[in-house]
């Protein structure tokens, strides 16, 4: 018996790094799990992933910033599932400029992707989370349902480059604690996660500069210098970034029934480092 036995689950940018993770953390303790990703073989490969372990798992690829998208990966779990339980928005990436550099692409890219994009998805999901708790309490049940935004560092204390990412994940944090006041008498539980240095295909060593993803065919620039890498390391209490588990970690546990009576709160998983 797992924790999540009979929940539903949608988690976004869950193909790859700690999507994935949390993905298979929640399918590991019995939610049935609808898996986002940009790219659909990634999701795809979760997927299978989480069934081969015994999970239950259905990929939905796609933007999170693309028309209807939001309405469309809310209908699937409760289609496949019967209802929404428990919200992840963590699908991101960076895409760095000094301000006075930054062009209006990046900002609004880097807001609606990291900001609006949860909003949405937030806001389609309200009716069907409405409806599901007049029913619970007309049966006499309650039921607690679980929503983790995703935050970082650079929210909380800004970071030189990252104006747009920045903004966004201040306002998530935002968005986190006006719904935590609004949904707390539909006993939905709204979290927020702030990572730190976390270590994944984004955040590698990269002594040449030239790493690059694809991103709807934006060719975005990733990868830490090597030398920038071991001050970051110095500066971490614990000496060293966190792995895609331990960042995963940080946000199922806000999923499980003992972080019922958690709400509006905002924990750093950073290993001590506090900007």
């Amino acid at each position: 018996m797992g924790k999540l036995d009979g929940k539903s689950a949608l988690v976004t940018g869950a193909g790859r790094g700690i999507g994935r993770s949390i993905a298979l953390k929640l399918a590991s303790e019995g939610a049935g799990v609808v898996v986002n990703d940009l790219d659909e073989d990634p999701a795809r490969e979760v997927v299978e992933e989480i069934r081969k372990n015994g999970g239950t798992a259905v990929p939905f690829p796609g933007s999170v910033t693309g028309d209807g998208f939001a309405p469309a990966f809310v209908g699937v779990a409760v289609d496949t599932f019967g209802g929404v339980d428990i919200i992840i928005n963590n699908a991101g990436y960076t895409w760095d400029s000094v301000v006075q550099k930054m062009t209006d692409e990046q900002w609004h890219a880097i807001v609606d992707l990291h900001l609006k994009a949860p909003f949405d998805i937030l806001r389609a999901a309200q009716p069907v989370i409405s409806a599901a708790v007049r029913k619970e309490r007309a049966d006499g049940r309650t039921v607690h349902r679980k929503v983790v935004n995703i935050s970082s560092v650079a929210g909380l204390f800004g970071n030189a480059g990252q104006a747009n990412y920045s903004a966004a994940k201040a306002g998530i944090v935002g968005l986190t604690k006006t719904l935590a006041k609004e949904w707390g008498r539909y006993n939905v539980n709204v979290n927020c996660v702030a990572f730190g240095f976390i270590q994944t295909r984004l955040t590698e060593a990269t002594a040449d500069g030239d790493a690059y993803i694809d991103v709807e065919g934006r060719q975005i620039k990733v990868g830490v210098n090597p030398h920038l890498l071991e001050m970051l390391n110095r500066a971490i209490p614990l000496g060293r970034a966190g792995t895609p588990d331990e960042a995963a970690g940080s946000v199922v546990m806000f999923t499980y029934p003992e972080s019922d009576y958690v709400s509006g709160q905002v924990i750093v998983t950073g290993g001590g480092f506090e900007g």
